[in-house]
């Protein structure tokens, strides 16, 4: 069993100062954080990496080559017998299963961002896509959010978490 925290879109420091404290909470209960791009600072990344048990992330499309050069545009990982894939723009959301069906034939889990819109869905072929929102701006959402995830045994357990 795999505990993982899943955020994206953080912005930090435009959007905020800091991850709320009930993340940062999160980072250290979780076996995994991952995070979805748009970090926009590296330092965030510094402190995750110090912080976090283990760390898979992907750049976004705000995050400049400080932040490129350590981290993947696409991150593929295997937790606990799931394959987990993580990218930032999955694109519109009209046809979002059947492309990314397409894109990621050998993914379990996908994780994306860039939208700030929390997303739980299921594609044809059974990958389950996953868009934690943001934690730190919420655009047109009611509110902050985060995703957290049990991985066990191949079964998907996810919760959105909603800040504020």
């Amino acid at each position: 069993m795999a505990r993982i925290l899943l955020i994206s879109d953080t912005h930090l420091p435009t959007r905020a100062r800091d991850l709320p404290a009930e993340v940062w909470a999160a980072v250290d209960e979780a076996d995994v954080v991952v995070h979805a791009g748009d970090w926009a600072d590296v330092a965030l990344l510094d402190r995750l990496e110090a912080r976090a048990r283990r760390l898979v992330g992907c750049w976004g499309n705000v995050d400049g080559p400080d932040l490129r050069t350590r981290l993947p545009e696409v991150a593929h990982v295997t937790v606990d017998g799931v394959r987990l894939t993580v990218t930032h723009d999955s694109g519109p959301a009209q046809g979002r299963e059947r492309r990314m069906d397409a894109r990621f034939p050998d993914t379990d889990v996908l994780v994306f961002g860039h939208s700030h819109i929390p997303w739980d869905s299921v594609s044809p072929r059974g990958m389950r896509l996953l868009n934690p929102g943001s934690p730190t701006d919420r655009r047109r959402q009611p509110t902050h959010t985060y995703m957290s995830a049990v991985f066990d045994g191949g079964a998907v357990d996810v919760t959105v978490h909603h800040l504020g």
